[in-house]
Formats: structure tokens, sequence, C-alpha cells
């Protein structure tokens, strides 16, 4: 069966909740995305693809509701459809506004907005027409995040990163830098999970005994859990990336009470990392059939 976008779901974590939100997809080479990737491992995740032989990756955002508060966890890539040479493949989004209206919710209820980092692919809705989307929101990154892509000029990869004028201009004194350790509301606090990008972080949410840990870039596909040295193309500091992950992996691993969120996989954005077969696997709730 070729692999699907992951649809709008919600799971509870104790009295909070989190709705992962479409906002499209992208066909992509897996060869491209992920040099290291080789033949046999990819042959072994055969689920992760389409029906054209392409890597098939999730595009969308989390929305956690705690107590009054809701927050959203990056911005999508955007209304638009475009090709991305780089990783010969296409990108096809817009739909995250509609998923926010299917929660009940305009952008305008909207109080935070948190940036796990700022590639292109996790800031598209951050405004229209040079005018925040949400904009009575507190916009948050992480420590150094928009400083470092405001540092980058015309470097190679300040093309995967936030566009200068449609992003980092309306978030000009309107995004506040987060640490680790940050506590942005009830239930919610951020851990510093740098190398993808230098400020990259993720959240941690919990309530009672349950947690969930919206990853973020950590993971993009469940086969860097069968080969950690896979990394994305456009990975800042891979090494540090790679470090970054073994971590986070392993203090998933085997947690029944922690549930784990990624925006990029297909068929459920939400699971656990488990041990079989002497390798760390990912189970999607889906296959679970309960959260």
């Amino acid at each position: 069966m070729s692999a699907q976008a992951s649809p709008r779901e919600t799971v509870s974590v104790g009295d909070i909740s989190i709705s992962y939100l479409p906002d499209g997809e992208a066909s992509v080479s897996a060869a491209a995305l992920f040099p290291a990737g080789t033949p046999e491992l990819w042959s072994a995740h055969p689920e992760l693809f389409g029906a054209d032989g392409k890597l098939v990756l999730s595009l969308g955002t989390f929305l956690i509701r705690t107590g009054d508060g809701k927050i959203l966890v990056d911005l999508g890539f955007g209304d638009r459809t475009v090709a991305f040479p780089a990783a010969d493949g296409e990108f096809r989004s817009g739909r995250l506004l509609t998923s926010l209206r299917e929660e009940g919710l305009a952008p305008e209820d909207i109080d935070t907005v948190f940036f796990t980092h700022l590639h292109i692919d996790h800031v598209g809705w951050t405004a229209r027409n040079d005018v925040l989307t949400f904009g009575n929101a507190r916009h948050l990154a992480g420590e150094g995040e928009v400083e470092y892509w405001q540092s980058l000029g015309d470097h190679p990869l300040a093309a995967v990163g936030p566009d200068p004028h449609g992003v980092l201009a309306p978030l000009e004194g309107r995004v506040d830098a987060v640490a680790d350790g940050t506590v942005i509301a009830p239930g919610v606090s951020v851990v510093a999970t740098p190398g993808h990008t230098p400020g990259h972080c993720s959240l941690v949410v919990s309530s009672g005994p349950d947690r969930a840990l919206i990853l973020g870039d950590v993971l993009h596909c469940p086969a860097q859990l069968t080969d950690n040295e896979v990394a994305l193309a456009f990975e800042v500091d891979a090494e540090l990336g790679k470090k970054t992950r073994a971590r986070i992996m392993g203090e998933l691993e085997g947690d029944p009470n922690t549930v784990a969120a990624q925006c990029h996989l297909t068929g459920s954005a939400f699971g656990r990392v488990v041990r079989g077969r002497s390798r760390r696997t990912w189970t999607s709730l889906a296959s679970q059939g309960a959260s």
C-alpha cells in the first residue's frame, strides 16, 4: 500500500490535547534528501513511498490545547505548490487554515506560535501580505534561531530557510527567544534539540503520568531509527543532529507513557519508539489503534 500523508488526528495527554493539522505533503527523492541512505535501507521501508516511487512526507503543524491556551507548533509550508529540484520532488500544501477551522478555531484564537525551527516548510503561514497570520499570538523560537537565519546572506542554506521579506520582516520585534526548560504554557516546556538548526527546539507536553514529545525535525522518517547516520541533506550541523537524535530516541524507547509527534511522518503523526529485533523501530498510533 502506498504511503499516505497523515490525517487530522488528536491525542490526549492527561487533560491536554494535541491535534495534528495537515497542511499538505511532499514527494521527494529519498536518495537526494538523505544522501547516506542505501538502497538496502530504503527497500526495507516500502511503506514510506508513494506509487511513483518517491518518498512521501507530510506537511503540517500541531495544535496544543492546555487550559484556555491554544498553541500552534510550526506553521507548515503555506498556500502553494512548488517544485523542489534539490530533492527531485514537489511540495503541495495550503490546507492549514482549513484544518484549523475544522477544529472550530480561527487564526485570531491562537495565543502562541512556537517554531521548533525556521526551515521553509515550518514557517509557511507566518504572514500573509506581510501581516502576521496569527496576529494575536506571541511568537517564540529557540535561542539563536532567528539570528542564525538573519546572518546567512546568500549562503546556499538560506534557500531552505525563512524568506527575509515574507517571514523574517513581519516577525521583527514580534518573536521572542526561549531557552531550554522554559515553560511556555501549563504543562508545556521547551527542550533544546540542536543540530538540525542551531536553535532547534522540541516541546515536552506533560499532564499527570502522561507525556508527549513534539519532535520538530529531530527525526524525519522511521528509516533514521534503523540507521542513525542517515541525516537530511540540509542539516546545519549533521554530527550534532545525530547525537541529539540518538539521545532523544533513547529516551523515548520503550516508554509506554510518552507519545512522540512528528509532522513529516505518514499514516499518523503520532507514535512510539520501540525496540524490535535488536534495533529501534517506529510504531504509529494508527497501527496501535490507540493513543
